[in-house]
């Protein structure tokens, strides 16, 4: 009989879901392990639920560490929860996407005879991040050694953070003064941003999610991979014109040519999403680019870009390598954010239909189209989940013979599934951040046998995190 608080002894062999991991009792009891663990730790952990067919347990101590346990490089590791993998090789970290992967499209989505190829490897696995958001809080989280502290011995105020939140804590974010994804110029940024807000704490204080009062919500850096054009947007509640030209000065004189352009966003929302409602440019024209192989991209502080230039372009190369574009063929982008997938199809078939819900990207999409001279895209600003209603449309653009769908963490609508079975294109590429979704509309479009999932290959846009991007192919019976 087990009992809540009982100190046990086992061996993590598997992933489990929600950041836990998975191991077994010598009597044959399943447990899951909360804490940062690895594949092949022998860890020491408390029980502290119990159900009839398994256990809970937090992890109290590692026995012995796993061959792939490594040591974190950064400071917040544990704490934070952007990087959740840094304790784990590699190779290691590669071999667990493609397993998740795997896992997803048979025990979620039933294809049981596909074979996943191994995860497409990242060259740089530390500071390849081009866009960054940090969140302000007037509630710092506070580690347990300065939980033991007298509030005079902290280095930092309790009331005042810029960084990130840690996992679940929404009210509270921890005060970052590195990222190990950010390039060097973000974490400038970041820290010039902070000492500017600290000195003009009355003018600007943080918003509050409880009393929905306060100025500062949010601090996005972006920094093209090629280009290196930076823009920083600094999202408030309303906007005041000298402080913000105070504190582009301040930036602007710090950073010097590095700035491309800083923008201030307002949003009225009561939640603490980083997107901007109005947008004030204070410096630059409100916009930077970036290339993406032979096109150059035009991107809007609201616009969608994949936050890993390098891995970007491994990224639509493979998705035209699964595609297997023909010069005749009609192609159908969804989600299509500022045309990126769009560009790189366009010159391997007779046209393309973008279609994205957000106007910025749409325009953005557009202007792409125009900068590189593109002639044979069109692009369309609709919720996917109404394409129906521009059926006319679409019977004029032409029936597609491919369609790419590269749809948000949460999949396809599916009324958009739907008609994507009506339609019935001969190909379907799905260009998935979520393995669960992936496997979830995989199994929906499949349904009936209409169509065969063929071929999935993971890609690695996001080392030391427990993300994947994956391509599956899905061809019509």
């Amino acid at each position: 009989m087990y009992k809540k608080l009982q100190r046990i002894q086992l061996i993590i062999t598997d992933l489990a879901e929600k950041n836990q991991c998975f191991g077994k009792l010598d009597d044959g009891m399943s447990v899951f392990v909360q804490g940062t663990i690895a594949v092949g730790d022998h860890v020491e952990a408390e029980i502290i639920k119990i159900k009839k067919q398994y256990l809970v347990a937090r992890l109290t101590q590692i026995l012995s560490p796993a061959p792939t346990r490594i040591q974190p490089v950064c400071n917040y590791f544990g704490t934070c929860g952007g990087c959740k993998w840094q304790h784990m090789n590699y190779s290691e970290q590669r071999r667990l996407k493609q397993k998740q992967v795997t896992d997803a499209l048979h025990h979620i989505g039933g294809f049981t005879s596909i074979h996943c190829q191994p995860c497409i490897p990242a060259e740089e696995i530390y500071h390849y991040r081009n866009k960054v958001d940090f969140s302000f809080t007037d509630l710092r989280y506070l580690t347990l050694e300065e939980m033991e502290q007298n509030p005079e011995e902290l280095q930092k105020p309790i009331d005042f953070a810029l960084g990130f939140h840690a996992p679940g804590r929404f009210a509270k974010a921890i005060d970052i003064d590195h990222c190990h994804l950010a390039t060097p110029e973000m974490n400038q940024v970041l820290n010039l941003t902070r000492e500017f807000a600290l000195q003009h704490r009355d003018e600007l204080p943080i918003y509050s999610t409880h009393t929905h009062t306060g100025e500062l919500r949010n601090l996005v850096v972006r920094h093209a991979g090629h280009t290196h054009e930076l823009m920083v947007n600094l999202v408030t509640t309303t906007h005041q014109p000298a402080l913000m030209q105070s504190l582009a000065t301040h930036l602007n004189h710090a950073l010097g040519n590095t700035l491309t352009t800083f923008v201030n966003s307002t949003t009225s929302a009561k939640n603490t999403v980083a997107f901007g409602e109005k947008e004030f440019v204070m410096h630059g024209e409100g916009y930077i680019s970036d290339r993406l192989g032979a096109y150059t991209y035009r991107i809007s502080p609201n616009s969608f870009f994949q936050t890993n230039t390098a891995q970007a372009e491994t990224l639509y190369q493979q998705i035209l390598t699964t595609a297997q574009l023909s010069p005749d063929d009609i192609v159908y982008d969804l989600f299509c954010g500022t045309g990126s997938i769009t560009l790189f199809a366009s010159a391997h078939c007779q046209k393309v239909l973008g279609i994205e819900l957000v106007e910025s990207s749409v325009q953005d999409a557009q202007a792409n189209a125009e900068r590189n001279q593109v002639e044979n895209c069109s692009f369309l600003q609709l919720d996917i989940k109404n394409i129906r209603s521009i059926a006319d449309q679409l019977s004029r653009f032409g029936s597609p013979d491919v369609v790419i769908t590269d749809p948000p963490r949460a999949g396809m609508h599916p009324n958009a599934i739907q008609l994507l079975r009506e339609i019935a294109p001969p190909v379907i590429i799905y260009v998935s951040c979520s393995p669960a979704s992936l496997a979830r509309d995989g199994a929906a479009l499949a349904e009936n046998n209409l169509y065969q999932l063929t071929e999935c290959t993971p890609i690695d846009l996001f080392p030391q995190t427990n993300h994947v991007e994956s391509i599956a192919r899905f061809e019509r019976r």
